[in-house]
């Protein structure tokens, strides 16, 4: 429902949802820290700030004629060979190594924050640069330029 909604905000809340249940698939893994972090960073601060964006740029009814023209068959058609494609493989794995896929540890805080401020350092880094000149990007394409004002006759 995430890519079929043609209101933005309406995707957007459903993509939370579908980032919430991922976080329910981590702690169901043994991984409840990685599940608070999806729920936090995810869920939480970067989909507000997609929120805002949205909000910001204010697109109105042309951005809905543009979508209903995305949403023909046409453009539809490689997505969904590759998500056949993709299901497939999920589904092979599955059958294939039954007793690989399930949670055999937690991971705790100290691995994830040795991981992210260690060999991912540079990447979470470039990733955190990457959302800001997105923002101000999106802020630069929203904002309203000011009319000109009308000459009153100066003398």
């Amino acid at each position: 429902m995430t890519i079929t909604r043609l209101h933005a905000v309406h995707a957007l809340l459903y993509f939370i949802v579908s980032l919430l249940s991922t976080a329910l698939i981590f702690f169901v893994l043994g991984a409840p820290f990685a599940a608070a972090m999806e729920i936090i960073i995810y869920a939480g601060a970067i989909m507000v700030l997609f929120v805002f964006i949205v909000m910001m740029l204010n697109l109105g009814p042309q951005a809905v004629k543009q979508e209903k023209q995305w949403l023909s068959f046409r453009m539809w058609s490689g997505p969904a060979v590759l998500a056949i494609v993709l299901i497939t493989e999920l589904i092979y794995l599955l059958t294939r190594y039954p007793g690989r896929m399930t949670g055999r540890g937690s991971v705790d805080p100290k691995q994830v924050g040795i991981s992210l401020f260690g060999p991912y350092m540079l990447g979470v880094e470039l990733a955190s640069v990457l959302l800001l000149a997105g923002l101000i990007g999106a802020y630069h394409i929203g904002r309203r330029s000011k009319a000109p004002e009308p000459d009153r006759g100066k003398s």
